[in-house]
């Protein structure tokens, strides 16, 4: 690959492009070659609000075009939800490497057959949980395997943002076509949930709210991690702005404050212990989307398997599911 960059295709124009364009602008390591969209024009007026000096981008109008581009290496799948199966399953197929936002699938079996085509393909895929790639969450690591807090007991996590009607699209369809506030922001809540315990959920109780669509506009929830170890989660759209997860042990906490951190801010975790410390760390600002792009291109052009691996996408979708099923049955929900 020429200069070792890696070059990039958009699928999709989706709002996310405001961070995620520009970030595979500035990565050292890629090379935005083209931006396709099903919308006449779109593609254009995409590079035109994010990168105008960048005048040897082709924009296209057929998405299709791009699966097939010989200059291209890897896209980037920013598509409706329900979508994201299909076009990964497509750019696999014509040998790209592919970037999914999450949620990578609306199902396990899904996510089963985009490994398998990855693997038949010999291409990388990776679900695309931007946040995972601040250091602020390196930091709370440091302090859990300090021993400060003792054992992990609780999880809490909260994500929301009240709707405003350029964003209706997310709520305008039911759950089981990729709409509601689960598969949009509830990925990091469940994801968050997951990240701090050492084996998946075994069970989910959750509640939901739907809208006349048959989307949950919000749901809250616990996962049950056996031994008297439990995640709460909710999201909403209902809500005024949150992204934060607290880390309850047997000898204190940790805070983060905010998981949607702007790259222009410094990062707040708390910690507090039961023998007395208490302190608010600030941490360096870090611009969690081009840290991903650049994670995501040396493990193509390393040959090295990404951070977010393909089991951590199966049981994130396999959690959301189960959380479903419980807030549609009212019941205790066992996850195999």
């Amino acid at each position: 690959m020429a200069e070792q960059q890696l070059r990039w295709g958009i699928l999709g124009a989706a709002r996310v492009n405001d961070k995620l364009l520009p970030a595979i602008v500035e990565a050292s390591n890629a090379r935005l070659v083209a931006i396709a969209s099903r919308r006449a024009g779109a593609a254009a007026e995409t590079l035109q609000k994010h990168a105008p000096d960048q005048t040897d981008v082709e924009t296209l109008d057929d998405p299709e075009a791009l699966l097939s581009h010989s200059g291209v290496d890897a896209i980037y799948l920013p598509m409706a939800n329900e979508e994201h199966a299909e076009w990964a399953l497509k750019a696999i197929n014509h040998g790209k490497h592919v970037l999914i936002e999450k949620p990578m699938a609306l199902t396990v079996a899904d996510i089963d057959a985009i490994e398998a085509a990855a693997k038949a393909n010999n291409v990388t895929v990776m679900e695309g949980f931007m946040y995972r790639f601040h250091t602020q969450h390196d930091y709370v690591k440091e302090l859990l395997d300090s021993g400060k807090i003792g054992e992990v007991r609780t999880v809490k996590t909260a994500f929301a943002f009240p709707m405003k009607p350029a964003r209706l699209y997310r709520i305008n369809r039911d759950i089981a076509h990729g709409g509601g506030a689960m598969w949009d922001i509830g990925p990091y809540a469940v994801h968050t949930a997951r990240l701090w315990f050492d084996h998946e959920p075994v069970a989910v109780t959750a509640l939901a709210k739907l809208n006349e669509h048959g989307a949950d506009v919000s749901l809250s929830g616990i996962f049950d991690f056996d031994n008297g170890r439990y995640a709460h989660f909710e999201m909403s759209f209902e809500h005024s702005r949150r992204s934060e997860y607290q880390i309850i042990g047997t000898l204190g906490g940790i805070k983060c404050h905010t998981v949607w951190q702007p790259d222009t801010e410094p990062a707040l975790v708390s910690y507090w212990t039961d023998a007395g410390e208490e302190e608010t760390v600030s941490l360096p600002a870090a611009n969690h989307f081009n840290r991903e792009i650049e994670h995501f291109s040396d493990c193509v052009l390393s040959g090295k398997a990404p951070f977010l691996s393909m089991a951590d996408a199966r049981g994130n979708c396999a959690a959301i599911n189960a959380a479903l099923q419980s807030a549609r049955e009212g019941q205790v929900v066992r996850i195999a």
